[in-house]
Formats: C-alpha cells, structure tokens, sequence
C-alpha cells in the first residue's frame, strides 16, 4: 500500500466520497460516526481508518493505518526503526519533524505533509495522513477530481 503524501494511500485519494471508496474497496467492517459528526470507516484487512468530513460535504480527509505493507518512498515503514524511517525522511527533504510524547508512544508530525509516524519502543507501529491545505491556507487542496 504505497504512501503518496498529500495526496493519499493505495487507490484512497484525498476528497473522495464515501460511493468512490466503496466502490474501491466494498462495504467497510465497521462504520461510525465520531463526536464531530464526521463519518469513520474501517477496513480491517487493509487495517486502515478512513475519515470522511462532515463540513466538508464528507470528503476523504484523514487515513490512519498500521498495515504491515505500507510504503513510503519505497519503503515499507510499519515495524521499522524509527532511526531508520527519520533518515529516510531526511534523504527525500523532509526535516521539520515536531515530536510529542505520551506515556510510551511518540507521535512525530510534519506538518507540511501532514504526517505522523506513531512511534513505541523505538518501532513505527501506526501512520496518519491528512489532507493539506491549498496555498490560501483556508481550504482543503482537494486531489480527487471525480
């Protein structure tokens, strides 16, 4: 499942709709909607969590997953050290990392890509992706065209 930041995850593009996705990937194992009215699907094979907004006409805007496939820039990070996953960030320019700490888990953002590489033991152990914001910095910068 390759990792095309800004963009999305597998086939999963940034601003679609809840019918593209299910036509991607069928009916999701579990639906729900969160304290914000957003829409949550989960796809327990794929082991991903979709988020579609609600005042966003319920676009595809946030993806975490934990699958052990995942890959950016080629690589697969689900298991990596994270030594190993920072130095492959650094190689392809992405430097501004802010890390936060909680109990045993260190999430480390890149805002510019809107990243987090969840972080226990010194293993990556889940990935979150959001969509960006155009250069206005008031809107979604939407990938999905359909």
């Amino acid at each position: 499942m390759k990792i095309d930041p800004k963009k999305g995850i597998d086939q999963l593009i940034f601003g679609m709709k809840q019918k593209d996705v299910k036509a991607l990937y069928g009916n999701p194992d579990k639906q729900y909607e969160d304290e914000d009215s957003n829409v949550i699907y989960l796809y327990n094979e794929k082991k991903i969590r979709l988020t579609f907004y609600e005042d966003e006409e319920f676009r595809l805007g946030y993806l975490i997953s934990s699958h052990p496939e995942l890959e950016l820039f080629s690589e697969t990070i689900i298991g990596k050290n994270w030594p190993e996953i920072e130095m492959l960030l650094t190689s392809k320019n992405i430097k501004s990392l802010e890390q936060e700490s909680f109990d045993s888990v260190d999430n480390y953002f890149n805002e510019s890509n809107w990243m987090i590489f969840q972080v226990e033991y010194n293993e990556v152990i889940r990935f979150e992706l959001g969509a960006v914001f155009n250069e206005k910095a008031d809107e979604f910068d939407w990938k999905f065209k359909g």
